[in-house]
């Protein structure tokens, strides 16, 4: 005890203030640094006989939460007004004609001015401006623009702009609030990335089981599909019946333990023709091994260099040709990686599509596997799609739309 107190206690203490100093230097080094600092600075000077002493504070503003009682935060210097896009991401399947929600948000009384969405040749957008105005301090209003794509393949990005007094706004405000930060403001460009992609697709009905997260549904629904969300009581051969593909998202099998029971399940919907796509799961904590139809291993492995190239295993299967031809293209503008958490041990009745590998490492085949099983498929996959669909990265949109085409026709 003696030892404890006089020498373990005083150790603990300096390790504790150690850590938190690191974790302040930290948050100011990572956090931009437009919001780390106050948007004012009052310098305080005091003349104490003869001898001055300067003292710098930032200005805040202080107010009364119904939640929280007396708040306060950074005083900050805004523009007049900010443009907001509603989706950061906009896919155009084919020339239909879509609607792009923006948000137009006043910090003043009594605003009034023009908004516009400018594009390129080849693109239409009605209406050419909406004029606003708007009365309150704080308060907004949506404008629907239709937008038109070319006819071919396109990637652009695209600001709205407000108009306001003569002078031009394309900024979005961001607040980042949390209890264990100071509250933030980052005021920043609005910006949309609109992709029209060349694209074919099997309309039908796609089943999606949620896992620990992702926008794979919503993705699919922007090309076209009809997308249903189902849960565990809708694993039953008469409700999947009527649905083209089940996919699953994300970390399924290691966050629902519904499935550890959903096997015989998932045989009988793909002995009737039905496809199921699984996608990553992490190795530890799955709720059963018995993922596919035969045996395989998620393995920790994974390509980590978005830019690594793929090599096409098989370059006849279905997967790769129908309906969309899949080249080396599609593989460009990846994001972030290619995939995690692939398989390996797979039975040989799988068969690998792809092979990659990061730099100086060795060949992996488990990026994404494929079978036949009665009428039906299996597919599991590594690759990020999670990541790629809601980046627009076209040439994921189109392989994952081969996926679910496998139970139709190779020919249109």
């Amino acid at each position: 005890p003696i030892f404890y107190n006089s020498f373990l206690t005083p150790l603990f203490q300096i390790i504790s203030d150690f850590i938190t100093v690191f974790l302040l230097l930290f948050l100011l080094i990572s956090v931009d640094i437009k919001t780390a600092i106050m948007a004012l600075l009052v310098n305080f000077i005091f003349d104490i006989n003869g001898e001055e002493l300067s003292w710098e504070k930032d200005v805040i503003f202080k107010y009364n939460s119904p939640e929280n009682g007396e708040t306060y935060r950074p005083f900050e210097i805004v523009t007049p007004v900010s443009v907001k896009l509603k989706d950061k991401v906009y896919i155009f399947p084919s020339e239909e004609t879509q609607k792009v929600l923006v948000s137009v948000k006043s910090y003043r009384k009594n605003l009034s001015g023009t908004l516009t969405l400018p594009c390129p040749k080849g693109w239409k957008v009605t209406p050419e401006k909406w004029n606003f105005s708007i009365d309150e301090k704080g308060n907004s209003k949506e404008f629907v623009f239709n937008v038109t794509p070319p006819a071919n393949q396109e990637e652009l990005y695209v600001s709205p702009i407000a108009t306001v007094d003569g002078k031009n706004y394309d900024n979005e405000l961001i607040e980042i609030n949390y209890n264990h930060i100071p509250f933030q403001v980052v005021q920043k460009k609005s910006i949309s990335k609109w992709c029209k992609i060349g694209i074919k697709t099997i309309p039908g009905k796609i089943a999606f089981y949620p896992g620990a997260g992702d926008q794979t549904a919503e993705n699919l629904r922007q090309i076209g599909y009809q997308v249903d969300i189902i849960g565990p009581g809708d694993l039953s051969a008469e409700k999947l019946s009527g649905y083209q593909a089940l996919v699953f998202g994300i970390r399924a099998f290691n966050v629902d333990e519904n499935l550890k029971f959903s096997k015989n399940t998932l045989l009988n919907y793909m002995e009737q023709g039905g496809n199921v796509i699984v996608q990553y799961n992490t190795s530890g904590g799955l709720v059963t091994k018995d993922i596919g139809p035969f045996p395989l291993t998620v393995s920790r492995e994974r390509v980590t260099v978005e830019q690594a190239p793929m090599q096409f295993l098989n370059p006849d299967h279905q997967i790769l040709n129908f309906p969309n031809k899949i080249t080396d293209l599609d593989f460009e503008g990846w994001v972030q990686e290619r995939g995690l958490y692939f398989v390996k041990d797979i039975d040989s009745k799988y068969e690998a599509i792809f092979s990659c590998h990061d730099p100086g490492e060795s060949p992996l085949t488990g990026a994404l596997i494929t079978t036949k099983y009665g009428k039906g498929n299996f597919v599991y996959t590594g690759l990020s799609f999670f990541r790629q669909l809601p980046a627009g990265v076209s040439g994921a949109f189109k392989l994952f739309a081969n996926m679910l085409a496998l139970n139709q026709s190779e020919k249109p």
